[in-house]
């Protein structure tokens, strides 16, 4: 994997499209677009549970989650677009893009009617054995499925638009749709509820939300590119590079999710679902930090397939710059977290949760905290080009992963299931960093510095998660924050960070002394 030290002259998209600003800009934009969807949950979901009733409205997150699954039938092509688009921009070759784009848009209609086609044959299955549906909506809800199973066409081929966009770091553009449909994915719901509380005509409304975010899509690829409409072509052999790429990434994409939530059923199995409900509450508080690093992955992903054949060196600097803020961003909010975990518990849940729920959630968050610097060194190596590394790496770790968790749910119960995904999590960062090492020969002083700056940040979180008196609690946070500061000044920002923040500092000195 070792790049060569060469480095050719880099083109002028390559420079636009990784400027630094412009990555910040989008991440924000990212941010944004996925947290003001979840404050329309927050309020919509009350009155959706109290309007439909729990059955319907646990029927309708069910049928939800089995059409995110179904997506998978895109079969990596999505990413495989936003990839070799994106590359094709850095080395300046745009007309061979309009091929590679109508070739993965027609086989990814063609797989989204074989996705219609598998969930209508397993939709009756699926409600009635699997998902065990109450009878009295076991009807309504193969209608639904049905229904879902109609989307599918158009889900998968947003995939493929969204990664088009994505390669051209239009992350304007696509925070809007997200906006616009987060909102309407649960007000259009809550609007047919006056009318009816069947799950049919929320779903028809759905489907009809669907269709237009996937032609607003469409439509915005064209205006960006005007040439995809004088080259609507379909090339057979192009879809070797997609499906070479694509296909290693549904490998991840299947197993990925599979350990992510193997712990919870696993936990139902052996011990209890009241046990479930003690370890899944807190997880998912947890993952709620990921909306940080995913919403940076998805900008540096097109930015380092952008950067690495036309300048490694960038691709190194982007690497080190992603991983040190987004580190300076989370330890502050994980060591919070951990520090008061049960304090927080307690005041939200109660004590029964507090008791059973605080090492579960101190395990997690520390893991959640260690996988979202990971996204990094992930995107970047699927960046490269070379999404098959990080799929064999998890079909090694699947069988040992299976072993393990098993043995520390039988001995330590749901504070094992957290140990295990957290030890599972830190060995697959160690892999991910040590093959960036290799990879990258200008990222290794870096990644030699990470491991001390992780050995401190781990101490640091260690003792924060002691049960001490809330007033010595928090004189421990003072003082790991103070340290973090000045660790951060001193060893994690480079000197002409140090002057910019400086900079920035002054400014608000000066016109106080000013006015």
């Amino acid at each position: 994997m070792t790049q060569d030290r060469s480095q050719p002259t880099v083109s002028a998209t390559a420079g636009r499209l990784t400027r630094g600003r412009l990555l910040a800009r989008n991440t924000l934009f990212n941010l944004i677009g996925q947290g003001l969807p979840m404050v329309v949950a927050l309020f919509a979901i009350p009155l959706l549970i109290r309007g439909l009733g729990t059955d319907r409205f646990g029927v309708l997150t069910l049928a939800w989650m089995v059409i995110g699954y179904f997506s998978l039938f895109d079969l990596g092509l999505g990413r495989a677009m936003t990839q070799l688009v994106a590359k094709k921009l850095g080395e300046e070759r745009t007309n061979d893009i309009p091929p590679f784009m109508w070739t993965a848009l027609f086989m990814m209609t063609v797989m989204g009617g074989v996705g219609t086609l598998v969930l209508s044959s397993l939709s009756p299955w699926l409600v009635q054995s699997v998902l065990k549906v109450p009878k009295e909506l076991q009807a309504e809800t193969v209608k639904v499925f049905y229904t879902l199973a109609l989307s599918l066409p158009l889900v998968i081929s947003v995939s493929g638009l969204r990664g088009f966009l994505e390669a051209h770091q239009r992350f304007d553009l696509i925070n809007i749709i997200n906006v616009v449909m987060g909102a309407y994915t649960f007000l259009a719901p809550l609007a047919v509820l006056p009318f009816s509380h069947h799950l049919l005509p929320i779903v028809m409304m759905l489907l009809i939300g669907r269709g237009i975010a996937c032609l607003t899509y469409f439509c915005l690829c064209l205006r960006l590119f005007p040439s995809l409409r004088r080259q609507i072509v379909v090339k057979w052999p192009l879809l070797l590079p997609l499906f070479s790429f694509g296909g290693w990434m549904t490998v991840t994409n299947i197993i990925g999710p599979l350990m992510t939530y193997l712990d919870r059923f696993l936990i139902g199995g052996f011990i209890s679902m009241s046990a479930v409900a003690f370890y899944a509450t807190p997880y998912e508080v947890a993952t709620k930090l990921w909306l940080i690093p995913r919403a940076t992955v998805a900008v540096l992903f097109p930015a380092f397939s952008t950067s690495f054949q036309q300048n490694p060196s960038q691709t190194a600097e982007l690497f080190q710059r992603s991983v040190k803020y987004l580190f300076m961003v989370m330890f502050p909010l994980v060591l919070t977290i951990i520090t008061l975990a049960p304090e927080m518990l307690h005041l939200w849940l109660g004590p029964e949760f507090a008791a059973k729920s605080t090492v579960v959630l101190q395990l997690l968050v520390a893991g959640v905290f260690l996988n979202g610097l990971c996204f990094i060194p992930l995107s970047m190596i699927q960046g490269m080009g070379r999404p098959d590394i990080t799929a064999k790496l998890h079909l090694v770790e699947l069988p040992f992963y299976l072993l393990a968790i098993w043995w520390f749910i039988i001995t330590f119960g749901i504070e094992g299931a957290a140990l295990a995904w957290t030890l599972r999590v830190a060995i697959d960062g160690a892999i991910l960093f040590y093959l960036v090492y290799r990879a990258l020969p200008a990222g290794r002083p870096f990644v030699r510095r990470l491991i001390w700056i992780m050995a401190m940040a781990a101490l640091g979180l260690t003792l924060a998660a002691w049960q001490f008196q809330l007033a010595l609690k928090v004189l421990i946070w003072g003082m790991t924050s103070l340290i973090f500061v000045l660790a951060a000044w001193k060893m994690i920002l480079s000197p002409w960070e140090r002057a910019h923040v400086q900079t920035y500092l002054r400014k608000p000195l000066v016109l106080f002394t000013k006015g």
